[in-house]
């Protein structure tokens, strides 16, 4: 494929990334210690560049945990703190690969990869290995300057890098088998943003012509959104239902994205909802999705209690969970389902119910009779952890686990339980 004209607004010259030899060895030699303290160390050398082996530094020890892959490379270069945190880690950018790559299948062999928001490169890098071709779009140019380099250690020799605005840059671009976004959630004074609209770029806007540009967008969003909410004004923004797939992408219990497929292609086919928390996954179409969870039922002294992950919670998908694992919601807004049967697949925390008691002082002494040590979770309840902890004389920790909670018919419990697995 040749290579696509940046126009004079587009720059794609490749200054010196800085580190020399000095920085090299300075890295080298102190990358495994404490940042603040090296920090120190670098500001009394008047050869070293203190802010850069700084920020190698901390990249690098970030890295070690979230781009494993790019951390045993000598000579990547990191970029600033804020885009460290942006960026995708190496478990997220893989599920990326793996859903647009399941999308695909039903085009034309992929060929062109096209990178609207490239930022450091990790989302692109992990996609773009599935492509012929690929073009990597940004703003800002130090960035860019760090994508070639990094690029090139990595062995990705098939990428266009141009330092420009996707936003007129998109209309003179070829058709693509694939367009990624991932909007900037940062406004022009540093301060977060969610709104789809008030990310740069404005995906709602641009979005009819991404479309007509690409058969399959992959858009990453704030997992601080709501999915209906995005759901909803995308397809307003195209005026047709073009929002195929929503991911709520989790690790380590945490959500770190709201992923969307988009396409006008395989119209009348049903959304699909996704809910990824590293090995546990649980999807369903919300167009069958039943009104409420099942609530209510006995809670069995010998049964077992479930607290789903963090993807499941964002989802909200509490009806189709009691209705796949047969299990009953102990109250619509306690979030904690209770069941006779063990669910080893179950996409969440599983734990053994030992003693169920009310509040009363009399129960919870007989109850918690030798129980010094527990971990409190509270939900729906009317005590924070701290105030039932003080109230019950209970520390943090051991191999018990309370859970707090109010029963459909109002009454406030405490499940007195053991993790299992």
């Amino acid at each position: 494929m040749p290579k696509h004209s940046p126009d004079k607004t587009f720059n794609t010259k490749s200054p010196s990334l800085g580190g020399g030899e000095g920085e090299v060895l300075f890295i080298l030699q102190h990358r495994e210690e404490d940042v603040r303290i090296v920090a120190l160390q670098a500001a009394k050398n008047p050869d070293i560049d203190s802010r850069y082996v700084t920020e190698q530094i901390a990249g690098w020890q970030k890295a070690r945990t979230k781009l494993p892959a790019w951390a045993a490379v000598e000579g990547i270069v990191y970029p600033p703190q804020i885009s460290m945190e942006q960026c995708s880690s190496e478990t997220t950018a893989h599920y990326k690969t793996a859903t647009a790559l399941r999308w695909l299948r039903f085009f034309q062999p992929p060929t062109l990869f096209v990178d609207l928001t490239g930022g450091f490169g990790v989302d692109h890098y992990y996609l773009a290995k599935a492509f012929d071709n690929s073009i990597y779009i940004e703003r800002q140019e130090a960035l860019c300057d760090t994508a070639r380099h990094n690029f090139n250690l990595l062995g990705l020799q098939h990428t266009e890098v141009v330092c420009g605005d996707s936003t007129a840059l998109l209309p003179t671009l070829p058709h693509a088998s694939l367009v990624y976004a991932d909007p900037a959630r940062r406004d022009t004074h540093g301060a977060r943003t969610y709104a789809i609209s008030d990310c740069t770029p404005d995906v709602c806007a641009l979005l009819p012509t991404i479309l007509k540009q690409c058969d399959i967008l992959l858009l990453k969003l704030s997992p601080m959104l709501d999915w209906h909410q995005a759901v909803a004004e995308l397809n307003s923004a195209a005026e047709a239902t073009v929002v195929r797939e929503v991911h709520i992408v989790a690790t380590g219990n945490e959500c770190k994205e709201l992923l969307l497929v988009l396409s006008r292609q395989a119209e009348g086919s049903m959304m699909q909802v996704t809910c990824v928390n590293d090995g546990q996954t649980f999807s369903f179409t919300p167009e069958d999705t039943v009104a409420d969870p099942h609530t209510g039922g006995e809670i069995l002294a010998d049964g077992y209690l479930y607290e789903p992950n963090a993807a499941i919670m964002k989802a909200g998908c509490f009806a189709e969970i009691c209705r796949c694992y047969k299990l009953n919601a102990i109250a619509p807004n306690s979030h904690l389902f209770t069941g006779s049967n063990r669910i080893e697949d179950f996409p969440g925390r599983m734990f053994g119910i030992r003693a169920v008691t009310s509040m009363n002082k009399q129960e919870l002494r007989a109850v918690l009779q030798g129980v010094t040590q527990a971990n409190i979770t509270v939900r729906n309840f009317p005590m924070t952890v701290a105030e039932l902890r003080k109230r019950l004389k209970i520390k943090d920790g051991g191999d018990k686990y309370i859970f707090a909670t109010t029963s459909a018919d109002k009454r406030h419990l405490l499940l007195v339980c053991d993790k299992i697995g």
